[in-house]
């Protein structure tokens, strides 16, 4: 085979922020609607770090009218003078080089967030202009670019009070970058909310002035407050608890507390980063959380008090219905895992060990009547998890597990590579039936659902395992459950949830994915887990059929057929409209064509912006509070397919 020539001319020299506009993807993630709000995170983590060394109490974040947005904070203002070595303004330099900042000198901020350090450059590099406005010294200083590209030096344009300083940065993202280019204000708040929370000392304002929407967060109580919104459905066993401490310059903070619920939600963050795999300041928290109370059970014989009880307490049983968030600060934190979110530093588990186990040790001994409350919580929980091993084993000697012995209404694939197989879970059997036929046999497997499966918010895991359905899903994907899950036994690369485009098509579809979140979790956060989308309508005209996934684009197809100017859309000459009231309305062809076919479906791949707000949702869909459940419907409706 000949050699083609390999030279110095074939190596490509990215200058400036070419780098980041040539692969996007590496420095925001993807260029979807996830990787356009990662950009305001970028800037708001800067006016963050200002926060955390003192020096900022207040930002304000703006969508504005013509789709850009304005990150306005109270800091010192990123400087402005001639950088020693870049013989160029401070700020320039900060706005057009990667890994430029004070976040590097650890005289300037003693920790900082963001995961990189590539910042407000890469904000920069990936918007079709942007403008930066610095107060400082009573001065105002200024500098405008065009993707990435100064279009003047730094320059004074005004006067402010000695006492004002800070930093404006206003963006618009590149349209020949992202995917779309508009700004959900509710994404905006639910990590802003967080990041309030998170810092009690500042106040976070964001305005929508396309919607004309506006909301203001502060929170004094801090995760105090945080525990309590994220179990504000819930009901808890007593006030939440609160942790504060330093070790090893290591500050730790902690608050949780109880409810009835049957699964636990912990979240953890890093320098305000949200650590969805965890690391060892959780490992440390969960530790001493089981060892402290073990301690206090044998110490005070509370299970001995208990008749007829001969469980061992384990550290599943202690987290049951447990509530927390831990936020630790670290100098410089050392990031692992699949997606560089969980934290690997030795240093910090000993520190959060320690503290955990002194203070709650000193809680436990002087609140008695709650330590006992809690104890009774987690000893009813070993004796579900009792139930739901001999539960398990009983359902393993039946082979319903045992993946050697796989469902029976499961039409399996032919292709063994998980990497190139995907699974169907469909409702009904009509469904299910048209989806076998339709289906490409090598890579597609189908598991048709009969009914709603069980509700998981509100069911112990001795009755989840009794659940016909839930059994056939976890003997179809082959990964165990919960504790036992291991993603990398998953038959399937691919788990797609096809339910029908109506109220109860939604209902399945929200009670599927509760269960994944709470018992395979790991399929979300490593993006196994898709919905189909199967078309509302079918409109033919003579030998043609199209199909329209909605309404808009039901219109836009009939404004294609129209055949006169004062025809009605709904009425033109020869051409009908059918509306499928459900999958099983569908031939094989038509299901085929419409929603199975990789080269003509769309799919929605199921993530987690934030497992806090996510948890939020799935309680306030799943659980017993019917208000929340209305509230979140009627504000949501039109966004989903949901009848209030």
């Amino acid at each position: 085979m000949a050699q083609k020539n390999y030279t110095a001319n074939n190596i490509n020299v990215l200058k400036g922020l070419e780098a980041v506009r040539k692969r996007p993807a590496m420095y925001i993630g993807d260029v979807s609607s996830r990787g356009l709000h990662h950009l305001v995170s970028e800037v708001v983590d800067n006016s963050i770090d200002e926060a955390l060394a003192g020096y900022n109490d207040r930002i304000d974040i703006s969508i504005n009218k013509d789709g850009s947005v304005t990150v306005e904070d109270r800091g010192r203002g990123i400087p402005v003078d001639i950088h020693p070595e870049e013989k160029r303004s401070a700020l320039e330099v900060v706005m057009t080089v990667l890994h430029a900042g004070g976040k590097f000198d650890k005289d300037s901020y003693k920790v900082s967030g963001g995961l990189h350090g590539v910042g407000v450059s890469v904000v920069n590099a990936l918007s079709e202009w942007c403008k930066v406005e610095v107060k400082r010294d009573g001065k105002v200083y200024c500098q405008e670019y065009r993707k990435g590209i100064p279009q003047f030096s730094v320059k004074e344009i005004g006067t402010a009070k000695k006492s004002e300083s800070g930093t404006k940065v206003t963006f618009k993202p590149d349209g020949e970058i992202f995917r779309t280019t508009k700004f959900s204000f509710d994404t905006l708040t639910e990590r802003m909310r967080e990041l309030a929370y998170l810092n009690k000392t500042i106040t976070i304002n964001i305005k929508d002035e396309i919607e004309n929407e506006s909301i203001s967060f502060h929170f004094k109580g801090g995760l105090v407050e945080f525990v309590k919104y994220l179990d504000e459905t819930r009901n808890a066993l007593h006030k939440p608890v609160y942790i504060e401490g330093e070790k090893d310059n290591t500050p730790v903070e902690i608050a949780f507390e109880y409810s009835d619920a049957y699964s636990d939600n912990i979240h953890s963050y890093v320098n305000n980063i949200n650590t969805q795999e965890g690391g060892t300041h959780l490992v440390g928290f969960k530790t001493a959380l089981t060892r402290t109370f073990n301690n206090y059970v044998i110490k005070n014989n509370l299970i001995k008090e208990r008749k007829n009880s001969k469980v061992t307490l384990s550290g599943d049983d202690f987290r049951e219905g447990l509530t927390a968030v831990i936020s630790v600060k670290v100098m410089e934190p050392q990031f692992e895992g699949q997606t560089k979110t969980k934290l690997g530093n030795s240093e910090v588990k000993s520190a959060v060990e320690s503290i955990v186990g002194e203070k709650l040790s000193e809680f436990l001994e002087e609140n008695p009547a709650i330590a006992k409350k809690i104890i009774e919580k987690c000893v009813r929980a070993a004796e579900a998890r009792e139930a739901a091993r001999k539960a398990r084993d009983l359902v393993r000697r039946k082979n319903a597990l045992d993946s050697m012995h796989l469902p029976g209404k499961l039409a399996d694939c032919s292709i063994n590579d998980p990497e190139h197989c995907e699974i169907y879970i469909v409702e009904g059997d009509s469904a299910g039936g048209s989806a076998k036929q339709g289906r490409d046999r090598r890579f597609q497997a189908i598991l048709p659902l009969r009914g709603k499966i069980l509700n998981v918010e509100k069911a112990k895991i001795n009755k989840i395992l009794e659940n016909n359905e839930i059994k056939a899903m976890i003997s179809a994907i082959g990964a165990g459950i919960g504790e036992e899950f291991n993603q990398e036994k998953a038959r399937y690369g691919r788990i797609i949830i096809m339910t029908d485009a109506d109220v109860d098509g939604s209902h399945i579809r929200t009670l599927l994915l509760t269960f994944f979140y709470r018992h395979m979790k790991d399929l979300i956060t490593s993006g196994k887990i898709y919905i189909a989308q199967p078309p509302l309508y079918k409109i033919k005209k003579g030998r043609e059929e199209v199909y329209a996934f909605d309404e808009n684009e039901r219109d836009k197809i009939l404004s294609r057929f129209k055949a006169n100017g004062n025809a009605d859309l709904e009425n033109i000459k020869g051409v009908t409209i059918s509306r499928y009231k459900g999958l099983g309305e569908m031939n094989p062809r038509q299901l085929w064509d419409t929603t199975m076919n990789p080269e003509t479906r769309t799919v929605l791949q199921v993530n987690l912006e934030s497992a806090a707000a996510a948890d939020k949702i799935f309680e306030t869909l799943m659980g017993d509070a019917v208000e929340p459940r209305r509230a979140f419907i009627e504000k949501h409706a039109k966004y989903a397919n949901l009848d209030v």
